[in-house]
């Protein structure tokens, strides 16, 4: 069983980015994998801002990571990038802090003008991290995902059958990175 930190670099407690974060994260367990979600926005502002490394916060979320078979970072987009508070905590972490690890990345927006992003905004930064492997990462417009009463998310039924071989090709190549190398 791998492991998957699930990463929300949304600022808001009601993020939408959050809710598809946490609607990965299902699919995920179901095929078998350990989840720990994370929410940048728990972090002391101060820690990350001022980049204090030796805060016991960033020390704890930095441990996280190194712990992580793979990771997935969902942000909302503004103004055709990632969210501010994902620099940040990007930043406080080590240079290579996504070596040999599988990753997915996730945008949320308001509007399919920001689709790029993921690509052209997000994907080099995590590669500059070292990351092993990132999987294609998938943009989902805001009105796509809805609370239901209950606290559960719905996502909206054609985003949904996009989004599953998306999540499912990462958790393909989570798997692959994973196993034990095969020696002759």
């Amino acid at each position: 069983m791998a492991v998957v930190l699930s990463v929300s670099g949304s600022p808001s407690a009601t993020s939408r980015t959050t809710r598809l974060l946490r609607h990965v994260d299902a699919r995920l367990a179901e095929r078998g994998h350990h989840v720990v979600p994370f929410e940048a926005r728990s972090l002391p502002a101060h820690a990350l801002l001022s980049g204090d490394f030796d805060h016991p916060e960033i020390v704890a979320v930095t441990e996280l990571f190194a712990r992580a078979d793979g990771v997935v970072v969902g942000t909302p987009v503004y103004k055709a990038a990632y969210s501010g508070l994902l620099k940040a905590l990007l930043d406080v972490l080590p240079q290579y802090a996504l070596a040999g690890k599988a990753v997915l990345p996730l945008a949320t927006g308001g509007s399919p003008a920001h689709v790029l992003a993921v690509d052209y905004a997000l994907r080099p930064v995590l590669s500059s991290m070292g990351a092993g492997h990132i999987t294609q990462g998938w943009f989902v417009l805001d009105r796509h995902i809805t609370a239901r009463e209950d606290g559960t998310t719905l996502v909206e039924r054609e985003t949904e059958t996009l989004l599953a071989p998306v999540v499912d090709g990462f958790a393909t190549a989570l798997e692959r990175l994973a196993a034990p190398a095969l020696t002759s």
